[in-house]
């Protein structure tokens, strides 16, 4: 009876083995049968990554395109303001300049009509 069990055992080992045989030989042949599947959606997918890629070069040139864009305003609106501050204090330093001459002149000829009262004063006493 002994050997019936080792018989059984046997028989499920090399039944074992066969069936891991069987299934290393349909993987194989399923790798083989898929191979050119696996090509064709591996070059799929090449060419979506090279699209992608290339969408991003485009969104990123778009945005640095934007940025220069958003700079060269900023920078002739700061231009303008620059401008409008310099003509401002011109304006500002001009009216100042014109205050100064026009009390300087208003000194001057009030100088002189006190001037020529005391010449007059002078005039009628001599």
């Amino acid at each position: 009876m002994r050997a019936v069990k080792n018989q059984d055992l046997n028989d499920r080992r090399s039944a074992a083995s066969d069936a891991k045989a069987a299934q290393l030989q349909a993987y194989r042949a399923a790798i083989a049968a898929a191979a050119p599947t696996r090509e064709a959606n591996q070059a799929k997918r090449l060419e979506i990554a090279e699209a992608r890629e290339a969408r991003r070069a485009t969104r990123e040139r778009v945005k640095l395109e934007e940025q220069n864009r958003i700079a060269a305003e900023a920078a002739e609106r700061e231009a303008a303001i620059a401008a409008a501050a310099r003509a401002e204090a011109e304006a500002r330093e001009l009216a100042n300049k014109t205050r100064i001459a026009r009390v300087l002149e208003d000194e001057a000829a009030r100088k002189a009509e006190r001037d020529r009262r005391y010449a007059n004063r002078k005039a009628r006493r001599a």
